[in-house]
């Protein structure tokens, strides 16, 4: 009875590339090892555990350029080696970079506010949380089947909640918590749903099984089928934040931290967009004739109800600028779906699906710039107004230039030539695919866009209110992350051809 069982058990045991998974592995055990280490360090020496933070983003990171000799597939199937659970091609690497590179500019942030909080904020409690889920977030681009996308996306959401509502009596807070965490549940729940359908009229999880089983299910199970795509992808419309499934955004950002707030709006969005991609173009290929005009709506209206909602924030009003910047984020994310919807369409795919990854490149390094120059601000203006920006540039030159470069780019103007790069890029992947109707509409939008940018950027040069101007000291961190950001935007800005590197995603 034992010998037929012997080759069944080997079949099992599975062969682990440990240099593939070594990125979301390095934050995860630096994660523990921070957590571990807060029981025993000094409250005086708590800032040592930001820095071996920062430390294990760094190597993180780093541990992608080892992999960027060839695609590495790791937890295949026994029967089948070309059927995997991970894999780190080129559309991985760059997410994850994305991930891990906000992920580490968002701790450097964290760094001064940890210090600034002065202990309303737990330190061993908010590094493990924002190490556990940059892990998550990191874990979910490499992700080959339904059950690893679902289970990397709540390993980068629920340490999110937290660290939103991690502010020791902070009722703020605690109501951005609150609404963080009932949208995420519901679209987790539809996108669990929407899965199990898949699975039972599909019979696997992996995405490349599906794309294929799922044009030849039995007729019987045709409705459980169609009824699983709409629920899985309305469930990712929730993670990237796609209108009617925004209105946690601006509340959520105000409340939370403001480092945090930068994270999730480069980092959330980039796990969003990656599981929607994988989900789309590589799952469900044969119904692009559903998923694709559903898409091209939902950019039109993300990206006007977002710009709408910046253009209407008063700069008197407190806490206007994270406001601003959170309906931008909104905005911004209708262009990012622009060229996955344009994918349906296309006859490259790949190319649509590289506009966005491009764009997505570039949204980060200078929307994590701007917020780093609202922490400065921040820092001595705790109502963060937009009107507290006024004359910022007699007081910090520096600042006030990054700032005014970084929402130049946002906005697609020179000398922010990345952004006007990105955005004809996108632009280009929606005509190209015939989508002449929503290209119009993303022309309209940038011209809306321009108005609440340029006002910004013109504030920081006008003369300070008379007793309100103040040198604003710029720590040690902060420096790193604005000059990190304000390097790679100058660069990419200098040599936007870069970008193009990214258009081929590895996917196809």
């Amino acid at each position: 009875m034992s010998s037929p069982a012997q080759p069944l058990a080997a079949s099992l045991v599975q062969s682990v590339d440990w240099l593939a998974i070594a990125p979301p592995t390095i934050a995860a055990v630096v994660a523990l090892a921070v957590l571990v280490a807060d029981l025993f360090v000094a409250e005086h020496r708590k800032a040592l555990l930001g820095w071996t933070s920062v430390a294990g983003l760094a190597a993180a990171t780093l541990m992608l350029l080892p992999l960027l000799d060839g695609d590495r597939s790791t937890f295949c199937l026994t029967r089948d080696a070309a059927v995997c659970s991970y894999t780190a091609d080129r559309f991985t690497l760059v997410i994850q970079f994305l991930v891990l590179g906000g992920a580490l500019l968002a701790a450097l942030l964290s760094v001064t506010a940890l210090k600034d909080a002065r202990k309303t904020l737990p330190e061993g409690e908010y590094w493990f949380l924002l190490l556990s889920s940059a892990a998550g977030a990191a874990l979910l681009p490499a992700s080959r089947d339904l059950a690893t996308l679902i289970v990397a996306l709540e390993v980068a959401s629920l340490p999110a909640f937290a660290l939103v509502g991690l502010k020791y009596g902070d009722r703020k807070s605690s109501e951005a918590a609150l609404k963080f965490f009932l949208s995420s549940v519901t679209a987790t729940a539809v996108s669990l749903m929407g899965i199990s359908f898949l699975y039972a009229s599909t019979g696997t999880l992996h995405l490349t099984q599906v794309a294929d089983r799922i044009q030849h299910v039995d007729g019987q199970l045709h409705t459980l089928a169609d009824t699983g795509v709409v629920l899985t992808l309305v469930g990712f419309a929730f993670k990237t934040a796609a209108v009617p499934f925004h209105f946690w955004v601006p509340d959520t950002y105000v409340g939370a931290p403001l480092p945090i707030a930068a994270y999730l709006s480069v980092i959330g969005k980039a796990v969003g967009f990656s599981g929607l991609i994988l989900v789309t173009v590589v799952a469900l290929p044969s119904y692009a004739d559903v998923w694709g005009p559903a898409l091209a709506a939902l950019a039109a209206f993300t990206m006007t109800v977002g710009n709408v909602g910046a253009l209407r924030q008063q700069a008197t009003r407190a806490y206007s600028a994270v406001r601003l910047l959170a309906w931008s984020s909104v905005g911004q994310a209708g262009y990012l779906l622009v060229p996955i919807a344009a994918a349906a369409y296309s006859g490259d795919p790949e190319k649509s699906i590289g506009s966005t990854v491009a764009y997505a490149l570039m949204y980060g390094a200078v929307n994590l710039g701007a917020f780093a120059v609202a922490a400065l601000v921040g820092r001595t203006k705790s109502l963060n107004r937009v009107a507290d920006y006024r004359g910022l540039y007699a007081s910090n030159p520096l600042s006030a230039l990054l700032l005014a470069f970084f929402l130049l780019c946002l906005a697609g103007l020179p000398p922010g030539v990345i952004g006007l790069f990105a955005k004809v890029t996108v632009f280009s992947a929606a005509v190209d695919a015939g989508l002449g109707w929503l290209a119009v509409i993303m022309a309209v939008n940038v011209v809306i866009a321009l108005f609440y940018y340029l006002q910004w950027t013109a504030l920081l040069f006008r003369a300070a209110v008379e007793g309100e101007a103040g040198k604003h000291r710029v720590p040690a961190p902060l420096t790193a992350a604005l000059a990190l950001t304000g390097v790679l935007g100058i660069v990419l800005s200098g040599a936007p051809q870069l970008v193009l590197r990214f258009t081929d995603t590895g996917l196809f």
